[in-house]
C-alpha cells in the first residue's frame, strides 16, 4: 500500500492488460499473415502484415516490460528493476518509432496501390481492344489459314513418308554438312557400321574410310556437278572390320545456291562380294578338278610301271644291301605319288555316289572311335556332343566318313605336342536352315587370317613338307558340295577356345526323312585318348 491505497488491483489490471495486449497483437499479426498468403498479389494485405509485425514487436516489448516490472517488484528486486528499466524503456521507444514510421508511409503505399490498380485496369481495356482486333484479323485471314493448314498437312505427310523411308531403308543413309561431317544416319547405317549414334555424328565420313585419298575426286565431282555415284569404298566398323559400300550422293543447296551438305546412300556389298568369291572358288575348283582328272590319269600309268619294276628289282638284291635300300626309297616315294594321284581322282570325281538315309550321330561315333588308334591322338581328350533326336540325312556314308576323318585328323595334327590338348566334335539340328550342323574344333594354334581364304584350295597346306598333300580339305569341300551342303572355317572361336581351328559342315535335311533314333543320345564328354 502507498498513501493508504492498496496497489494489488492496479497490479492485476496492469498484468492483465499486458497479457491481453500481447495476445491481441500476435493474433492480429497472424491474421495479417493469413491475408497476405491468401492474396499475395494484393499490396494492401502485405503492407498491413508489415504493420501488424511492428505493432506486435512494440506490444511484446511493452507487455514484457510491464510484466517483468511487476514480478521483480513483488519479489523485492527493486534494485534489479532499477538497472533494467532504462533498457526496457529504450526498447519501447525504438519499437514505437518503428511503428510510427510504418504508419507514416501507409498512405503513400495506398496511393501507389491505387496507381497500379488504375494501370492494370487500363491494360485490361487495351487487352480487350487487342482481342477484338485479333478476332477481326482472324476472320479476315480465315481462308488463308485454311490454305496454310492444308499445306502444312501435305508437308507433314511428305515428311512422314520421307522419315519412314529414311528409317526403314535397308541401305546405309547419311546426311553430311558442307564440311563432310555426318549430321544424321539411319538405323541400317548404325547396324552395318556397328557404332552407336553418338560415335558417328559430328565426325567426317573420311575418318571411317580405309582409303580416304580415293574420295577426293568424288567430293570434287559432288561440288561441281551436284552428285556422284558408284564410289566403291571400304568403311571401318566399330569392331575393326571393313565393310564394302557402294556410295552415291546428291548435293543439298541453300537459298543462295551454295552447297550446304549432301545426301548419301551406301549399298552394302558384303553379301555380293561373298557370293562372287564363292562363285570364283567354285569355278576354280571345277577347272582344277578337270585338270586334275587328266593329269592323274596320265601319271597313274607310268607310276604303276615304275612301282612294278622297282618291286621286281628288290627281289634281286639282299635286304641289307645298299641297292635294296635305294629301291625301297623309290618304292615308298612311288606309293606316295600314287596316293596323291588317288586324291586327285577323288577330288575330280563327279559321280553322286550311293545315297541312302544316314544317322550322322552314328557316323560321327564311328569316326571318333576310329581316331582312338591314330598316333596323333595320344594324350588327347576328345569331347563328343551329339544332338539328341537328330534328323536323318540322305548321303554317301563312305564319302562323308572321309570328310569327318579328314577334319578330325587335321585337328589331331594341329594340337600334337601341346599340353592339355583337346578337340570337340558336336552335332546339332538348325531348324531355321533345315540342316544338320557338325562342328570340329580344337585348341591348337589356329589358322592365320592370311591363310583363311586359301584353306580349301587344292595343294594348299600349312603342314611341314612330307606330312600333307593339301588335298584333304579340297576333297572334303567337293564331297560336301555334292551333298548340297557347305563347309566353312568359322572365324569366331567357340567359348573356351583360344584362337584354335573351327570347321563347320552343314548338310541339308530331306523333308521326307524321319528323326534319327536316340540310341546315341547326348554325350557330354567322351575321352578318346588313353
Amino acid at each position: 500500500m502507498t498513501s493508504g491505497l492498496p496497489l494489488l488491483p492496479a497490479v492485476i489490471v496492469d498484468c492483465a492488460g499486458s497479457v491481453a495486449m500481447l495476445v491481441l497483437s500476435l493474433l492480429s499479426m497472424r491474421y495479417g499473415f493469413l491475408l497476405s498468403r491468401h492474396q499475395p498479389e494484393n499490396f494492401l494485405w502485405s503492407y498491413l502484415f508489415y504493420i501488424t509485425i511492428a505493432i506486435a514487436a512494440f506490444s511484446c516489448s511493452r507487455a514484457v516490460g510491464h510484466l517483468l516490472k511487476q514480478f521483480l517488484l513483488i519479489g523485492g528486486e527493486t534494485e534489479l528493476w532499477a538497472r533494467i528499466a532504462p533498457y526496457s524503456g529504450g526498447l519501447n521507444t525504438l519499437f514505437m518509432i518503428s511503428l510510427a514510421a510504418v504508419m507514416i508511409f501507409y498512405h503513400k503505399g495506398v496511393q501507389a496501390y491505387d496507381l497500379l490498380q488504375a494501370e492494370a485496369a487500363r491494360l485490361k481495356v487495351v487487352n480487350q481492344e487487342l482481342a477484338e482486333t485479333g478476332a477481326q484479323l482472324h476472320d479476315l485471314n480465315r481462308n488463308l489459314e485454311k490454305k496454310v493448314e492444308e499445306r502444312t498437312r501435305e508437308l507433314s505427310r511428305s515428311e512422314e513418308k520421307y522419315r519412314h523411308l529414311f528409317s526403314a531403308s535397308q541401305d546405309v543413309v547419311f546426311f553430311c554438312d558442307a564440311s563432310g561431317a555426318i549430321v544424321d544416319v539411319n538405323e541400317a547405317g548404325l547396324h552395318t557400321l556397328s557404332y552407336a549414334q553418338t560415335a558417328i555424328l559430328g565426325r567426317r565420313l573420311t575418318e571411317f574410310m580405309a582409303r580416304p585419298e580415293e574420295f577426293a575426286g568424288y567430293r570434287q565431282q559432288l561440288a561441281e556437278e551436284g552428285r556422284f555415284k558408284d564410289f566403291d569404298a571400304e568403311l571401318r566398323c566399330g569392331d575393326g572390320s571393313l565393310v564394302p559400300l557402294l556410295l552415291s550422293a546428291t548435293a543439298v543447296h541453300g537459298e543462295d545456291g551454295e552447297m550446304i551438305g549432301c545426301e548419301m546412300i551406301g549399298k552394302d556389298l558384303s553379301r555380293l562380294k561373298q557370293m562372287m568369291g564363292q562363285l570364283a572358288a567354285s569355278e576354280k575348283m571345277a577347272s582344277v578338278g578337270q585338270m586334275a582328272a587328266g593329269v592323274a590319269h596320265e601319271i597313274n600309268t607310268p607310276l604303276g610301271v615304275i612301282l612294278g619294276y622297282t618291286q621286281l628289282l628288290k627281289e634281286e638284291f639282299p635286304r641289307d644291301s645298299e641297292h635294296y635300300q635305294s629301291l625301297a626309297v623309290i618304292e615308298r616315294q612311288t606309293k606316295a605319288s600314287r596316293q596323291i594321284v588317288a586324291d586327285l581322282l577323288k577330288f575330280s570325281r563327279q559321280s553322286k555316289g550311293v545315297r541312302e538315309p544316314l544317322d550322322l550321330n552314328v557316323l560321327l561315333a564311328e569316326v571318333v572311335t576310329t581316331c582312338r588308334h591314330h598316333p596323333d591322338c595320344q594324350n588327347l581328350r576328345v569331347d563328343a556332343r551329339y544332338g539328341r533326336g537328330l534328323p536323318m540325312i540322305s548321303g554317301d556314308a563312305v564319302k562323308l566318313r572321309q570328310v569327318f576323318i579328314n577334319l578330325v585328323n587335321n585337328a589331331c595334327q594341329a594340337v600334337r605336342g601341346r599340353e592339355n590338348a583337346w578337340l570337340r566334335v558336336s552335332s546339332v539340328y538348325d531348324a531355321d536352315a533345315n540342316a544338320v550342323l557338325v562342328d570340329v574344333e580344337d585348341n591348337g594354334p589356329g589358322i592365320p587370317a592370311s591363310d583363311r581364304d586359301k584353306v580349301f584350295e587344292p595343294f594348299f597346306t600349312t603342314k611341314p613338307v612330307g606330312e600333307g598333300t593339301g588335298l584333304g580339305l579340297s576333297v572334303s569341300y567337293g564331297i560336301v558340295r555334292e551333298h548340297g551342303g557347305g563347309i566353312e572355317l568359322v572365324n569366331d572361336a567357340s567359348p573356351g577356345l583360344l584362337g584354335g581351328g573351327h570347321f563347320r559342315v552343314r548338310l541339308p535335311v530331306d523333308g521326307q526323312n524321319h528323326l534319327a533314333a536316340e540310341a546315341v543320345g547326348q554325350v557330354d564328354a567322351v575321352g578318346v585318348a588313353a
